[in-house]
């Protein structure tokens, strides 16, 4: 084995090296092979080790999954146009969510003189990063050999860099196999570290904890907070002081959990009464204004503003993050205090604002009593969503209240992390949730994210001990059943819990609306939507791919077994288990 790098793709593999980059996720093409040989006949396959996956969206998601769960950054490869296009969602999903993914593809080769006939000619684009330019942070297609590595460096700095976000970086084939003729010098990866993030105006942080001691009904939006260790205790730190309850915006779909639901000023699940009964609302890191400050009539799309009269305090980076393309910066909504800054940072200085602040609190009293009003509250919707679930405890199909119970009644003492999913929210109603055990969704609502994102969190953290746990609908999962071939075929300890309602069931329930807003026949809501006749086996499906799997399970009687079973697979043998569990519609 080469010792020294003897091509461009040699290269290639040196500084994914000096990235720490562990893992490369790809389904291989031939525009590549190059950096394929590399992986393999230069680097051993180790350090990255390549993941075989069979769909380049799986292998994009995988990626972003490992990102969100370890924190650092993860290569997935596309094949020219064909593989890019098909990673695609993943990359938009990502961009949505802020994972920092390093995409490279292959393309080429540029020079004609050198293409084969037909394949190479339809499969080449100039240039191939307007593809996905609209949604990752910077792309770009290097030269020359010697060029690679400033590009390398300058998308592993920018995809690292708050806000973070995808990255694609093309590889002409041709310079992938060119011969190195001189030594080309690795950079120092520690002199190009991303820059740190901004805390905010000190003044503006001093203007905000004033308004927030002032208030006498103040309330905090929170949706992300949770992807970096330790901002979570800032956060309840600084609910306490202020005695203001909290909604967490972290759910299924974007975001990350920011707090622990059995805290006594958790208050998710009154959104909207708390919005319409503040005095000052603190926004932390919140992307959709108006969907946390609005209230959305399904049938007709409109939105009515909630909360006019309080104070609205932002703090966050969304205004480093526009795109023309796709409006992620979503709704503008007028703010009384905008703080350009990563909430995670600033938070503890607004701590230590407050908390000098209300040394002397004429208010305390006041506090207190607020105090013991909003633990009511707190307490009453617990009481109310325990005595939900325990009532539909036996229901069949399983209620998703049942399924998220027993799941957590089977998990409860081991060492968890959500991978994805929460059985239609009642994971953070039933389950103790904390955010460093929550991954949050997508980001782009995108179909597809599911499992590949599962086995990236099961990478992460395979031979630590830790149970990844998969909430998987079934209309996600369809998208991309040959994920399960990657699970088994890298050992990837990962408990797969199909949520199987038959039907993208969200559609259904648009066309009920239309159908009555229009007078017209509701009884052909399911036309188009459901999955049945015939139903997937996704229990045979998985067998197919070498992975336990046992359903479909529609007695609530069953589940509790089927998962004492499956969890001694993901254990004890450090595999993949499926269980396909038929749920209600919702």
């Amino acid at each position: 084995m080469p010792t020294r790098p003897e091509f461009g793709s040699d290269l290639v593999v040196d500084l994914l090296r000096a990235a720490q980059i562990e893992y490369v996720a790809f389904n291989p093409g031939a525009t590549f092979r190059g950096v394929h040989d590399s992986l393999v006949n230069y680097g051993g396959n180790s350090r990255p080790e390549i993941i075989l996956c069979c769909h380049e969206e799986i292998a994009v998601s995988l990626a972003h999954g490992y990102a969100k769960a370890k924190g650092k950054l993860m290569a997935a490869i596309t094949h020219n146009v064909v593989g890019l296009q098909h990673a695609s969602m993943a990359i938009f999903n990502a961009f949505c969510d802020r994972a920092p993914i390093l995409v490279l593809g292959g393309t080429g080769p540029m020079d004609t003189t050198k293409r084969r006939p037909w394949i190479d000619w339809i499969h080449t684009a100039l240039v191939q990063g307007s593809l996905v330019r609209d949604y990752v942070k910077w792309d770009d297609q290097p030269a020359s050999v010697a060029a690679i590595p400033e590009a390398f460096v300058r998308a592993w700095r920018i995809a690292l860099t708050e806000p973070q976000g995808p990255v694609y970086l093309c590889l002409d084939a041709a310079l992938q196999e060119e011969g190195l003729e001189r030594a080309i010098p690795l950079p120092d990866l520690t002199r190009f570290a991303p820059p740190t993030s901004p805390q905010g105006d000190p003044r503006a942080l001093e203007d905000a904890a004033r308004r927030a001691c002032e208030a006498e009904s103040p309330l905090i939006l929170a949706e992300s907070l949770g992807r970096r260790p330790g901002t979570g205790a800032a956060l309840q730190r600084l609910a306490d002081l202020l005695v203001a309850p909290v909604v967490d915006l972290g759910d299924g779909h974007r975001g990350r959990a920011s707090f622990p639901n059995r805290h006594l000023l958790d208050l998710s699940g009154a959104k909207q009464e708390l919005v319409q009964e503040a005095d000052l609302i603190l926004a932390l890191d919140v992307q959709d204004l108006l969907g946390a400050l609005g209230e959305v009539d399904r049938s007709t799309r409109e939105v009515r503003r909630l909360g006019d009269r309080a104070q609205l305090v932002t703090i966050s980076l969304n205004d480093y993050a526009h795109r023309s393309w796709a409006h992620t910066a979503l709704s503008l909504v007028p703010v009384d205090l905008a703080i350009a800054a990563d909430a995670t940072l600033a938070l503890p200085a607004l701590v230590e604002l407050v908390e000098d602040r209300l040394k002397k609190d004429p208010r305390a009293a006041a506090r207190r009593a607020r105090a013991e009003r909003l633990a009511a509250r707190h307490r009453a919707l617990a009481a109310e969503w325990a005595a939900t679930a325990a009532r539909q405890r036996a229901e069949r199909p399983i209620a998703q209240s049942a399924l998220a119970a027993q799941v957590w009644e089977a998990i409860k003492t081991e060492d968890w992390i959500l991978t994805n999913g929460t059985a239609n929210g009642w994971v953070r109603k039933l389950w103790d949730w904390v955010p460093e055990r929550t991954l949050g969704g997508s980001g782009g609502a995108g179909l597809g994210y599911g499992l590949g994102a599962s086995l990236g969190v099961a990478l992460a953290h395979r031979g630590s001990g830790k149970l990844c746990v998969d909430l998987q609908s079934d209309g996600d999962l369809l998208y991309v059943t040959s994920g399960l071939f990657t699970a088994a075929h890298h050992r990837l300890p990962l408990l797969i819990v199909t949520c199987n309602n038959r039907s993208y069931y969200n559609d259904e329930e648009h066309q009920e609306r239309m159908a009555i807003r229009r007078g017209r026949a509701v009884e052909n809501k399911g036309i188009g939507i459901r999955i049945e006749d015939p139903a997937p086996d996704f229990a045979t499906i998985a067998r197919g791919f070498g992975v336990h799997a046992e359903g479909p399970i529609d007695d609530p009687a069953a589940l509790q077994p089927a998962l004492k079973r499956a969890l001694r697979v993901v254990k004890e043998d450090g595999l993949p288990a499926l269980l396909d569990v038929v749920i209600q519609a919702r």
